[in-house]
């Protein structure tokens, strides 16, 4: 018989009524939280699948099976397992009101071992990055129309580019400090050198600033520009 500590409940989400009826995502996530389980002594208990397909789903009346399996869990006293963060939400506020519902979480593809605080922070890193992707280009496009420059003219790409530059400077440092509680973490846990640093941070699937993996020097700068 499985023990009460070892037991999950799943949650499984795909965002469109299109997604939800050909299952694509669905068998991935199923497949993922399978393996997981089986990795880590765990018994999936009960499953919740949800579509969801209005925007401005980050909010829990409009879940119902996250609401469901929340509710689950509380009765069995066990945590609620998604196959990655954004099954849960891509909204960080979103996710620190799912912790304050006193159910743990836990993230296949993160491990066992991520608690709380880790799960805010990457949440917090994954909304950066997508920030940081929108607004690259945008932002210094919009300076260059404030000065009064003709957008597209060929003229003005050295300006352009140069304000770009700064833009992406101040957003590295942004960056660099929501990533470095995590590699705190990582060092505390005994991983000191830039590459195992590095090799740590794939492993939990933490990206850089483009969305790449990690390498010895990317870490080398993070702390460079962080000191």
């Amino acid at each position: 018989m499985t023990e009460p500590s070892r037991t999950l409940v799943a949650y499984y989400r795909v965002s469109t009524d299109r997604q939800g009826k050909s299952g694509l995502g669905l068998d991935a996530q199923r497949m993922a939280i399978a393996q997981f389980a089986s990795a880590n002594g765990f018994h999936t208990i009960e499953a919740f699948e949800e579509i969801e397909t209005a925007k401005g789903a980050d909010a829990l009346e409009r879940r119902p099976k996250l609401a469901a399996a929340l509710a689950s869990a509380r009765r069995h006293k066990c945590a609620v397992v998604v196959a990655k963060l954004d099954r849960l939400s891509r909204d960080v506020a979103f996710i620190a009101g799912l912790m304050a519902q006193r159910v743990p979480f836990i993230v296949a593809e993160l491990g066992a071992d991520a608690d709380p605080f880790m799960l805010h922070v990457y949440a917090a890193l994954a909304e950066k990055e997508r920030a940081m992707i929108a607004a690259r280009t945008k932002a210094a496009l919009q300076q260059k129309k404030a000065a009064g420059a003709k957008l597209g003219n060929r003229t003005n790409l050295a300006e352009a580019s140069k304000a770009g530059a700064a833009s992406n400077a101040k957003e590295a440092d942004a960056f660099a400090a929501n990533v470095l509680p995590v590699i705190a973490s990582i060092r505390d846990a005994g991983t000191t050198s830039h590459r195992g640093i590095a090799e740590v941070l794939n492993a939990r699937a933490v990206r850089t600033a483009r969305g790449g993996t990690w390498t010895a020097v990317q870490v080398g700068r993070v702390l460079a520009r962080a000191a």
